[in-house]
């Protein structure tokens, strides 16, 4: 369903354009099936993919590896490197996750109201400044990890020029937490995305508190989409 829809994958080449250009390295963290990845190498992105679970891992490289302008990178990412424990649904594994806590929270949505989280396994672990060491900065960062944005974020000590990160209206508390440590970073301006639609829901680019704001009205069983971040200076 990631590939399938018509149009879909246009979409997010058009979007990913006004901020990433050929040759540009990119970061896709939480890569799942690759269908953002693709999108970035077909506008000549670099894209270093980073995806801990096996089975998404051989459906990356099925799709990419003969491309040289993409890397994979089979691990989770953290604020601390070493190894954790991952929490596979069996039915549904690109809601696979780190996080015990976010797995609680989003039982109680009714999107998720049937999602079994049914098998574990252990997984290595790197960090976001890890990964710049490795490949250098990226222009632009997508994180998709399942309520572990936050703690990946917490593994990146200098600001990147774009990043976004996934938001759930039933984990309100996990995307204002991935504000506040943006803004920690560096002179972030926002904007978000609805749904699986490639197009900035907002006019204009806003202010942390104003993206909150915005965020919170949103009722817990609305829809997820994504948070994008783009330092003031374009840099």
């Amino acid at each position: 369903m990631y590939y399938a829809i018509p149009g879909r994958a246009a979409g997010w080449r058009r979007l990913y354009r006004q901020f990433v250009s050929p040759g540009d390295l990119c970061f896709d963290v939480g890569a799942h099936v690759g269908n953002r990845t693709g999108s970035l190498l077909a506008i000549g992105a670099r894209v270093v993919a980073v995806e801990p679970q096996p089975l998404m891992a051989n459906t990356l490289r099925r799709y990419y590896a003969k491309n040289p302008r993409f890397s994979l990178v089979e691990k989770a990412v953290a604020a601390q490197p070493g190894k954790a424990e991952i929490l596979t649904s069996t039915r549904t594994p690109t809601v696979s996750t780190l996080s015990t806590g976010w797995t609680e929270q989003m039982k109680q949505t009714a999107s998720f109201a049937n999602v079994q989280w049914d098998a574990k396994d252990v997984v290595d672990v790197t960090t976001m400044d890890d990964l710049i060491k490795q490949f250098g900065t990226p222009v632009f960062c997508k994180l998709d990890i399942e309520g572990y944005e936050h703690d990946a974020l917490k593994g990146l000590s200098h600001p990147m020029r774009t990043i976004s990160f996934e938001y759930l209206p039933g984990a309100k508390d996990r995307s204002q937490a991935c504000l506040e440590r943006l803004t920690e970073l560096g002179d972030y301006l926002f904007t978000l995305i609805k749904g699986e639609y490639p197009r900035f829901a907002i006019p204009n680019w806003i202010s942390s508190i104003d993206l909150n704001r915005i965020l919170l009205g949103i009722p817990a069983n609305g829809r997820a989409g994504e948070v994008y971040a783009q330092l003031k200076d374009g840099r």
